[in-house]
């Protein structure tokens, strides 16, 4: 029988050797947070659970989840950004069809590879240069896209407290390289 301490010391071996991967030469993590959001057509169209289980599947953790129907006001807060765009009121009109799912995604490099897992904004193209992404399997268009992310750390710092007003933004890590 093996001395309990035996395992202890191979346990601290892995922990030391974990975090000397993952950490970056500094000492500090890329343990980031972006904003995800299933939106009316992934929801109504039945894609959640597989969402879901995609983003488990690379990786991230769910931090806080929740289902919401968006009104017009709310709607054009969170997309002010868009307001002077063509597409802006068909926007609106999308995003409140029908509820959404929020989510705060939580991993290393949240941002870039959330990104990356959703794939181009404009879903025709996606099922072209990405087969196997989110808005290649579930979207329709540029627009009804099945999926939204924060684009950057100063973006997923004012997205993440508009839907989760307890994770104020000096709660989010930034990243410095995107």
């Amino acid at each position: 029988m093996r001395p309990p301490f035996v395992g202890f010391i191979r346990l601290l071996g892995l922990l030391v050797f974990v975090s000397a991967c993952c950490s970056s030469p500094d000492g500090s993590t890329n343990i980031e947070k972006t904003l995800a959001i299933i939106k009316p057509d992934g929801l109504l169209g039945n894609y959640t659970d597989d969402i879901k289980r995609t983003i488990l599947e690379y990786g991230f953790s769910i931090v806080k989840e929740k289902i919401v129907q968006l009104d017009e006001t709310t709607v054009k807060r969170f997309y002010a950004e868009h307001s002077s765009k063509n597409f802006f009121s068909s926007l609106v009109k999308y995003m409140t069809s029908g509820p959404v799912l929020t989510m705060v995604l939580e991993k290393d490099n949240a941002i870039a590879d959330w990104r990356a897992l959703m794939g181009p904004t404009d879903a025709s193209k996606a099922k072209i240069t990405h087969p196997h992404s989110i808005r290649a399997k579930c979207g329709l268009d540029t627009q009804k896209n099945c999926v939204h992310g924060s684009d950057s750390p100063k973006s997923a710092q004012r997205e993440i407290p508009f839907f989760f007003k307890e994770l104020s933004p000096d709660v989010i890590t930034q990243h410095d390289e995107l």
